[in-house]
């Protein structure tokens, strides 16, 4: 039946929330310890299960995160601000209330820029408040009974709300993978989503193009990697549009993905707003902020992945490929430049970040943040290259294992010990082209006939007798001579 169905006729609108815990030591609301893991109903207090009697007390720095985060989005933040009461009764909501600003967002509007196939693109923020994270429910545990872990009850969250400005899975992976990248960036959460530290939910409609009014939403939830929130989307572009193709209705709903088989079912119908009858949370004080306050924060900030790959594309002459993947993380963002103001020879930087350095981090299968060679040693060992005193090759395939190994050691120390300092005597290396240029006479005929191209065979011949300690640059300028 879908082989008949005409799937571009539609218009994909999406919108997303996305849960990001905050990295605090303690929850929203309590002294608590926001870690994750540790056993079961350790985290708790009487604050965090709401017993009577209970007072909670804003925590300042989740305050400060949210606006950190905000300013990156160059949201407007909210200088007055208060909490309310989300009413809704759930075995894993032990006040059976979640504090949550929804009415009263800290940060209004916003945007994140994502790259797309037509160039790159603003998505528009609607906002992006605190909240109270609950409980968690645990149905495998027991064969009778729902087991409830309090112990994520009450860990501060930030929830990032987008405009309906999404029209493909494409741009919500894009989107998920740039936020989750700002967030870490701006070192608010670990965006890990696999532990639950930043969770998804999209908010999907279709429509046929060219209409303004937008369709039946259905929210699909359970998305626990960037990836199934690609799937879950497609999936369901896929179910509405086959729907209503069919003489289908579809209806506002919550939905959940099945990962393991890439479908989801309904979970219930959806709530609105007024639902959960908000109201002003009577035990918090409203709270604000100055000017100086917010700017002390701006300053704090570091400088934006954007910024930096036009400062690399500009001032440091990198390509605009190379200056996107060192800022695609902030930790190899931050060595690069801790190597660059040891030794600025920016291109040579980039050159090791993404050869033998990345090469490293995926065969340990480590983070940036694990690497154990110091910038000095990399600045010291790129030096010794620009010194010509050992060649790139040599460098990387020689001393740079030696050096993870020993990160202390001086590079040269290890070049002299394995005799591979280079040769730049010419009165060395100029027997050795004589002896390649009489083994190859033929090859020598073919040059002077121009055939130029064969420069490389007669160097790589000469590295190869001296045992890669030719000094290259020597070697051709010796070479060009001699075939003249």
């Amino acid at each position: 039946m879908s082989a008949s169905i005409d799937f571009d006729k539609y218009e994909v609108v999406i919108g997303l929330e996305v849960h990001a815990q905050l990295q605090t030591e303690s929850k929203l609301f309590c002294g608590d310890s926001a870690a994750f893991g540790g056993a079961p109903n350790t985290h708790i207090s009487p604050i965090t299960l709401g017993h009577p009697g209970t007072l909670p007390k804003l925590n300042r720095k989740a305050v400060e995160y949210a606006i950190r985060l905000g300013l990156a989005c160059e949201c407007h933040i909210e200088k007055e601000n208060y909490f309310a009461r989300k009413n809704y009764f759930y075995p894993d909501l032990p006040k059976g209330y979640q504090v949550s600003q929804h009415t009263a967002p800290i940060c209004v509007g916003g945007r994140v820029i994502i790259p797309t196939t037509g160039g790159e693109r603003a998505v528009q923020l609607n906002r992006i408040h605190m909240e109270e994270d609950a409980g968690k429910s645990m149905h495998d545990q027991d064969p009778a009974f729902t087991m409830v872990d309090y112990n994520r009850a009450g860990v501060p969250l930030l929830e990032i709300v987008t405009e309906p400005d999404l029209h493909s899975s494409d741009e919500v992976y894009a989107f998920l993978t740039v936020l989750r990248r700002l967030v870490r960036w701006v070192d608010v959460c670990d965006g890990n989503m696999e532990e639950g530290s930043m969770r998804c939910d999209a908010n999907i409609s279709i429509r046929l193009k060219g209409e303004t009014k937008l369709g039946t939403k259905v929210e699909v939830k359970n998305l626990n990697s960037i990836r199934n929130v690609k799937r879950a989307v497609e999936g369901e572009i896929k179910r509405q549009i086959t729907l209503v193709e069919t003489g289908g209705t579809i209806t506002q709903e919550t939905r959940s993905f099945d990962a393991g088989n890439g479908t989801s079912f309904s979970l219930r119908s959806k709530e609105e707003a007024n639902d959960y009858r908000y109201f002003p949370e009577p035990d918090l004080a409203p709270f604000s902020f100055t000017d100086e306050f917010l700017e002390s924060i701006r300053a704090s900030l570091p400088a934006l992945p954007e910024a930096l790959v036009q400062k690399y594309v500009q001032q440091y002459g990198l390509s605009d490929y190379d200056a996107k993947v060192i800022c695609d993380d902030k930790a190899t963002a931050d060595y690069y430049e801790q190597v660059v103001t040891l030794i600025p020879k920016h291109k040579a930087v980039a050159n090791w970040l993404l050869g033998p350095v990345k090469s490293t981090l995926n065969e340990k299968g480590i983070e940036m943040t694990a690497f154990p060679l110091p910038p000095k040693a990399l600045a010291a060992l790129i030096q010794l290259v620009e010194d010509g005193k050992v060649n790139f090759s040599i460098a990387s395939s020689r001393i740079f294992p030696e050096l993870l190994q020993a990160p202390d050691t001086a590079p040269l120390d290890i070049a002299t010990r394995l005799n591979l300092l280079q040769d730049n005597n010419a009165d060395n290396i100029s027997p050795i082209i004589d002896e390649i240029l009489s083994k190859y006479p033929d090859k020598v005929a073919e040059f002077r006939k121009g055939k130029k191209g064969l420069m490389a065979l007669f160097v790589g011949e000469v590295m190869k007798a001296s045992k890669g300690k030719a000094d290259p640059k020597l070697t051709n300028q010796l070479l060009a001579e001699k075939l003249k």
